[in-house]
C-alpha cells in the first residue's frame, strides 16, 4: 500500500446566486426545504377495492364512510353469495322432487298416469 498525500481542499469559487448576488461557494446560504408535492391518484386509477373509500374521502364524508366501505363491502358480497347458493340448492331440490314424482306416477298408474305425467312434463317445460 502506498502512502498518498491527502487531497487538497478546493479553493472557494465565486458563483452568482439566482437572485443576482455573488457569493463564495463555501459561504452559500442554506437552501429552503423542499415542500413535498402531494400524490394525486384519480378515482379511475385506483384499485377496485379502494375506489369507494377514495370517493368517500374525496367527498368529505369522513372516516365513517371509509370504515363502512371496508366493513360492509365484503359483508355484502358474502351475504349475496350465501343467498345465491341457497337459491341454487332449493332449485336443485325442486327439480329432483318433480322428476321423482313424474317417475312414480308413470310407474304406478296406467293410462291415466301416463296422461298425468305428460301434463306435468308439459307444465314443467313451460315454467
Amino acid at each position: 500500500m502506498t502512502n498518498l498525500p491527502a487531497p487538497r481542499p478546493t479553493p472557494p469559487a465565486v458563483v452568482q446566486l439566482p437572485d443576482g448576488t455573488w457569493a463564495y461557494t463555501d459561504q452559500l446560504p442554506a437552501l429552503p426545504a423542499q415542500v413535498p408535492v402531494p400524490q394525486v391518484i384519480h378515482v379511475h386509477q385506483a384499485p377496485p377495492d379502494r375506489t369507494i373509500q377514495r370517493v368517500a374521502l374525496g367527498a368529505g364524508a369522513g372516516g365513517g364512510a371509509v370504515a363502512a366501505g371496508v366493513y360492509f363491502g365484503p359483508l355484502l358480497v358474502a351475504a349475496l353469495t350465501s343467498v345465491a347458493i341457497s337459491l341454487a340448492i332449493a332449485a336443485l331440490v325442486v327439480a329432483l322432487v318433480c322428476s321423482a314424482v313424474v317417475s312414480v306416477v308413470r310407474s304406478v298408474a296406467g293410462a291415466d298416469g301416463q296422461a298425468a305425467a305428460k301434463a306435468v312434463g308439459k307444465a314443467r317445460r313451460r315454467g
